[in-house]
């Protein structure tokens, strides 16, 4: 895509990476940047950097926790974790259905909504965000009160916001559903490796362990990450998707001398005068080491979010053999040139399309061989086989078996599509009232069957419960409904089916490969594998894109 005169938003813009990318596209004259970080004083104070290089671009600036609603996306974890009411909203935003409330207060859907971003680039280290919530040290936590008998609900909530897959799961349909509503055309993410490209031997641990399991989680999760970035990138209607994944650390933003600071907190200079017995050194009543006044100043090199780091320290992270480092504006070039759509080599998300096995020629010709022999055992033993409802979703099975039912009731789809919605209904449910092995067969694969009247047949087993003995919630899910509403719907397809056909012959008669030769034609028989796949395509968007 050409930059100019868009609307480019960069989440962990005041970053390292960020920030080396926002100065790389204020060169190609966008209309506006929006960055969004963490903390307000830190994206304020990256905008206002940003003043020589910006021109006639606007740069916005936005803050708070974009994986949290917004009630609390601007409270630190701690205030939330401990306000009951917060604390309950955001496991339920968590672990319940996406619901329209959950998308529309979810921070980053609000920026979405506001900004409306052409592109955007992600520069958040997501994998580090949900992996250092330390799902281990709480699940110890958590185990020890119920074994001291303190367990109570507070704790098991505060351990349910530690799990990582459900947080980057629900991050990742916030985000997916945001840049399909507001039509955003491309998506950056910065990833990671979790090791700076090291494997298990990596030295640098944060932990006696080696590698830790927390960094091991990180790893995961961002392989979790990619995995999903790679169905959003098969997904029709998505942006173009694409994932950096550095694998050196990052470095550097500056060099310099002053306080040195751990987690934004000067470390303060303390001494210990006379050496203490080993026996008690440690003991709860300890003492014998002082505070001097004075914090630590020295010489450091600011490598972004792994902190400050001593000469010596950035000597031997970098040392050849060693991670190694890449820079920050390497990066924003090879981000650059993705969105322009000059493709670097370095995307993860084309690297896994073109590493993956897909469909084969082989297997195209054996699936003809397979639904032969499939018909041919049909009628030898006198069955048909339509679902089970062990591939799902249940509506794939509520479809099938409707499509079969038509198909004893119609003997074309045009036929059907000139059918009378009442009449169809009350001769469905005449063939389910006669035909006991048909009934039978739907019930015990755990469907319910409605008619007219709301009248139900079901079985022991009910895949799609109704809501609160709310039947038209459940059933388009995964009930089988013969009632003349649903009947006039299936009318409606195969019109639909029919029109399309007279589409194809209004234009210039072919015969090459851009033919639709699986296209249903009017003269076809209902056949309920190829109804529920035009469903698939036309109304679910669930075409395949990429093979």
């Amino acid at each position: 895509m050409d930059v100019r005169d868009r609307t480019i938003m960069i989440l962990g813009g005041s970053g390292l990476v960020g920030h080396a990318v926002a100065r790389r596209l204020l060169t190609l004259a966008p209309k506006r940047l929006v960055l969004v970080a963490l903390y307000q004083d830190e994206v304020a104070a990256t905008a206002r950097s940003l003043e020589p290089y910006r021109s006639d671009a606007a740069v916005e600036a936005e803050w708070g926790n974009v994986f949290q609603p917004m009630p609390a996306a601007q409270v630190d974890r701690g205030t939330a974790l401990s306000d009951p009411q917060l604390r309950r909203m955001l496991i339920d935003d968590l672990v319940g259905d996406l619901t329209p409330g959950v998308l529309e207060r979810n921070l980053l859907f609000q920026l979405f909504h506001r900004w409306q971003p052409d592109a955007v680039v992600d520069c958040i280290n997501t994998a580090t965000a949900f992996a250092y919530l330390d799902l281990f040290h709480s699940a110890r936590e958590l185990l020890a009160a119920a074994e001291g008998g303190r367990l109570d609900q507070d704790l098991v909530e505060q351990h349910l916001l530690t799990l990582t897959m459900p947080q980057l799961i629900r991050h990742i349909q916030i985000l997916a559903e945001s840049m399909r509503r507001f039509r955003t055309q491309a998506y950056v993410k910065i990833g990671t490796s979790g090791t700076g490209g090291m494997g298990f031997n990596i030295p640098y641990t944060h932990s006696e362990e080696r590698p830790s399991r927390t960094l091991l989680t990180k790893s995961a999760v961002a392989g979790a990450h990619s995995l999903l970035l790679f169905l959003l990138g098969r997904t029709p209607g998505a942006p173009a998707t694409v994932e950096i994944k550095p694998t050196a650390a990052i470095a550097w933003r500056e060099i310099g001398y002053g306080p040195v600071r751990r987690k934004g907190a000067p470390i303060r200079r303390e001494d210990c005068p006379e050496p203490l017995p080993v026996a008690r050194a440690f003991a709860p009543e300890a003492a014998g080491w002082r505070d001097t006044g004075r914090v630590l100043e020295s010489v450091y090199i600011d490598v972004g979010e792994n902190g400050l780091f001593a000469r010596d320290e950035f000597e031997t992270i970098t040392a050849l053999g060693s991670m190694e480092f890449i820079t920050p504006e390497e990066i924003a070039d090879y981000v650059v040139m993705e969105l322009q759509g000059r493709p670097t080599g370095r995307d993860i998300v084309a690297a896994l399309d073109s590493a993956t096995a897909g469909p084969t020629y082989q297997a195209g010709l054996l699936r003809a061989a397979a639904v032969e022999r499939l018909r041919a055992l049909e009628r030898e033993h006198s069955v048909r086989s339509v679902a089970f409802e062990m591939l799902g979703p249940p509506r794939l099975s509520k479809n099938l078996f409707e499509s079969h039912i038509l198909s004893r009731l119609r003997d074309s789809v045009r036929a059907l599509a000139a059918s009378d919605p009442a009449d169809l209904a009350a001769a469905a449910e005449a063939l389910l009232r006669d035909d006991a092995e048909l009934r039978s067969l739907i019930v015990s694969v755990g469907l319910p069957i409605l008619v007219r009247g709301d009248w139900v047949y079901r079985g022991a087993r009910v895949i799609v419960p109704p809501v609160k003995g709310n039947i038209e919630a459940a059933a388009p899910r995964g009930w089988v409904d013969l009632r003349e509403p649903n009947c006039a719907t299936w009318v409606s397809r195969a019109r639909r089916m029919t029109e399309q056909e007279a589409q194809r012959a209004g234009r210039p008669a072919g015969s090459g490969s851009d033919e639709n030769w699986g296209a249903i034609r009017a003269a076809d028989a209902i056949e309920p594998a190829r109804f529920a796949t035009w469903i698939f395509k036309n109304e679910d968007d669930g075409e395949r894109i990429k093979r």
